[in-house]
């Protein structure tokens, strides 16, 4: 489902416009990206865990070449999906 079917279906469901589920979600994604920014977490009860992981800086090997490479640092997104959301899928 790409993000604009997304919107079509919250907003059906919800009973709602397509432009005010779109500003509602471009919102939370906007909110969820500063918290994240900032280094915090985001919990949303039932759902998961929006929060950032931080990958420490490490060798590799260049597959093309053989030749060993440095791989930096870096911060990374991560999500952790909820209990009630986990026995959804199951």
């Amino acid at each position: 489902m790409k993000k604009q079917d997304f919107i079509k279906a919250v907003a059906a469901a919800a009973g709602l416009s397509q432009d005010a589920v779109a500003k509602g979600l471009g919102s939370m994604i906007d909110v969820i990206t500063a918290e994240l920014k900032k280094g915090g977490e985001v919990n949303i009860t039932g759902f998961g865990n929006f929060k950032v992981s931080e990958r420490a800086a490490r060798n590799g090997v260049n597959p093309r070449t053989g030749e060993k490479i440095k791989i930096a640092a870096t911060k990374t997104p991560v999500f952790r999906a909820g209990k009630t959301l986990k026995e959804a899928v199951k």
